[in-house]
């Protein structure tokens, strides 16, 4: 793969500022709730790590996989299930946790998905929205960053796999 140019659009420290100011809001509106937390794989996982380690509550958390971009930089269209919850959302407060929302076709997905397994609520949060990309609208209930159409990796946001580890939001230039 050709070296690319990284240039920094979020940074460790901003990200982590909002993180907690996210984890304050979303354990106020759920104390005294079953919390079901389902990070999307792969890209949510380390906006979902931070986020429940700033959620003050008792909380589970689950794992979904899908795949709607393979190794490319724009969604495919077609979101493929890699991974299901292995437990009974019935009667549980769900909150998806996604990496970003660009088109919404995953995330109409998802929560069309999980909100046939009868949840008591079924909630979203996003850590990244591209506003300019949306094809499907839905309701987002947290949203950590809106950003522009740039297409963006680091902090467990990938190309091809790579790119994951990075401490902040990058642009590929």
């Amino acid at each position: 793969m050709k070296t690319k140019k990284l240039k920094v659009l979020l940074s460790k420290g901003k990200i982590q500022k909002r993180i907690t100011q996210l984890g304050k809001q979303i354990t106020a509106d759920y104390k005294g709730k079953d919390l079901v937390v389902i990070c999307v794989l792969k890209g949510a996982f380390m906006f979902c790590a931070d986020l429940i380690r700033a959620i003050d509550l008792p909380l589970t958390v689950e794992f979904f996989g899908v795949q709607s971009y393979g190794d490319n930089t724009h969604s495919s269209g077609i979101v493929k299930t890699t991974l299901d919850v292995d437990i009974s959302l019935e009667g549980k407060d769900v909150l998806i946790i996604e990496d970003v929302i660009d088109t919404g076709l995953t995330v109409d997905y998802l929560l069309k998905y999980f909100s046939s397994r009868n949840p008591r609520s079924l909630k979203l949060c996003t850590f990244l929205l591209k506003p300019e990309c949306i094809q499907q609208k839905v309701d987002i209930d947290y949203c950590g960053f809106k950003i522009g159409k740039k297409f963006v990796v680091g902090y467990g946001l990938d190309a091809a796999q790579l790119y994951r580890n990075l401490k902040d939001l990058v642009i590929l230039t």
